[in-house]
């Protein structure tokens, strides 16, 4: 357990010092699905691969962990991803094991793309989908913005531009 929260708190610092990642284009270009949308239990959220979920941004696509998911400005929705070695290290991709994941509550085309090791990631409206290595935690966005390429998306398959809100901090009485 000590050595998982170690590398969890190195992985959170490697995403805060990330200011953007990029390369070559490296996938091919594979079969999109059809969108589905709905509501389910909380049952099926778990087994889906993307879902809905309300965050500091609003509602928010995740996985079927919870977790948040985002895209990355540099890919063009041309079926193919940009993030490749290092940048896959700290965007891992969404993964589906099926050419139509699941979804639950997302209203946006869901499809996948095949990468060259032949995994499919998830794409939402054309782009492919990453999680940040820094989010520890379902609910966590601290991907949010990073490099000014990374972003949280919506239901429809937007990317959510905004900051996410947060409590004032307490001012002291005096």
């Amino acid at each position: 357990m000590r050595a998982t929260s170690i590398l969890s708190t190195v992985l959170a610092v490697g995403a805060v010092l990330l200011t953007g990642c990029g390369s070559s284009y490296d996938g091919n270009a594979g079969s999109g699905g059809g969108g589905s949308s709905g509501s389910g239990s909380s049952a099926s959220a778990a087994n889906a691969a993307l879902a809905i979920a309300d965050s500091s941004l609003g509602e928010i696509v995740v996985d079927g962990k919870g977790m948040t998911v985002y895209v990355f400005d540099k890919d063009t929705g041309s079926g193919q991803s940009a993030c490749s070695g290092d940048c896959l290290t700290k965007w891992p991709a969404v993964v589906a094991e099926s050419d139509s994941p699941a979804v639950d509550g997302v209203t946006g085309e869901v499809g996948t793309i095949t990468r060259d090791d032949g995994t499919k990631q998830v794409t939402l409206g054309g782009m492919p989908l990453y999680l940040s290595a820094g989010d520890a935690k379902a609910g966590d966005v601290t991907g949010q913005g990073v490099g000014g390429v990374w972003w949280v998306v919506s239901a429809d398959g937007a990317k959510v531009t905004a900051a996410p809100t947060s409590e004032p901090a307490p001012q002291p009485s005096y």
